[in-house]
């Protein structure tokens, strides 16, 4: 049955997401109106999700919601915040109901488990594309930056690294494993988790955070010259993909991108703190070297102690000619 561009927001996206006190108006008007929250700063972030750039085009709809939402959680978790709302653009070459219907499950799903509530948006003809701003509250004060690393400070990773890129190399088909192998690579490509509860926990703690969207060395390296130091990783700390190409699962977990971890810097005298936090959380969070000095923002790469070069390029849309 053919639908137009009002029935398909009120068939797929109206109500989507949690009820929130904090929404006095959401989808169905010209904007959505929503209550400030007294002592604290409001974060916001957008993502854009392109089809055949960040997503093969035949991913299935309920990931594509899922990851769409994820990604922009993801940011607001490394900034410390409490996610709040988020609005949905979208871009379609033609309104599909079997899509659509699961494409919105995974946003709705996704938003629900992280109470979070769908307030607006757009959709419009065109290639597949999906756009989702996120807003999210954090303690004033209370911010996570990229740029209060200091030297002595442990650096610190989330989760393993890599996995994602393997997930999109078995989709590429530039990997081979077996069946049991394969989906949980699979899952952790088209299924991030953004580390909301572990954000909230660094307030107060982290020196600076970041999610790690582009790749450890990229990411990593944002932190390092907003903050005006240098560091050290040591490789053999890594938590890397299991991968049997030892050296593959290691430029994938320093340069693959997709991860959706956190990567943060902790003061020496907070460790305790962190180890307290992380038991709590039952999150498996990795150190992974220093904040040597001040400095220009330089990584050096090191295995047990020695200089490890490299010729690693994170993923760039605009990349140098």
């Amino acid at each position: 049955m053919a639908v137009d561009e009002f029935g398909l927001i009120a068939r797929y996206f109206s109500g989507r997401g949690a009820s929130r006190p904090d929404v006095q108006l959401g989808i169905g008007d010209d904007c959505a109106l929503l209550q400030p929250h007294a002592g604290s700063l409001l974060a916001v972030t957008t993502d854009t999700l392109i089809a055949g750039v960040h997503f093969p085009h035949d991913d299935p709809p309920h990931a594509i919601g899922h990851k769409a939402v994820a990604v922009n959680l993801s940011d607001l978790a490394a900034m410390g915040a409490d996610p709040a709302w988020i609005s949905l653009a979208i871009s379609l070459p033609s309104p599909q109901p079997d899509w659509l219907q699961r494409f919105a499950q995974g946003v709705d799903e996704i938003c629900r488990y992280h109470d979070v509530a769908l307030v607006g948006g757009d959709t419009t003809r065109g290639p597949l594309a999906i756009t989702i701003t996120a807003h999210g509250w954090v303690p004033e004060g209370k911010a996570l930056k990229r740029s209060g690393a200091r030297p002595g400070d442990g650096i610190y990773v989330s989760g393993t690294l890599g996995e994602a890129a393997a997930g999109l190399a078995l989709v590429q088909q530039r990997l081979e494993l077996a069946k049991a192998e394969r989906e949980p690579l699979l899952q952790r490509l088209r299924y991030p988790t953004p580390r909301v509860s572990l954000g909230r926990e660094l307030r107060g703690m982290a020196s600076a955070a970041i999610d790690i969207s582009d790749g450890l060395l990229a990411d990593l390296g944002h932190i390092l010259r907003a903050s005006a130091v240098d560091a050290d990783i040591h490789l053999e700390l890594l938590p890397a993909v299991a991968l049997a190409d030892q050296q593959q699962a290691l430029d994938w977990a320093l340069a693959g991108g997709d991860d959706y971890e956190l990567c943060f810097t902790v003061p020496a005298e907070l460790r305790g703190r962190l180890e307290t936090v992380v038991a709590r959380l039952g999150l498996p969070v990795a150190y992974i070297g220093d904040v040597t000095h001040k400095g220009l923002g330089r990584l050096s790469l090191r295995h047990h102690g020695e200089r490890v070069e490299h010729q690693l390029r994170p993923y760039n849309h605009f990349p140098e000619s």
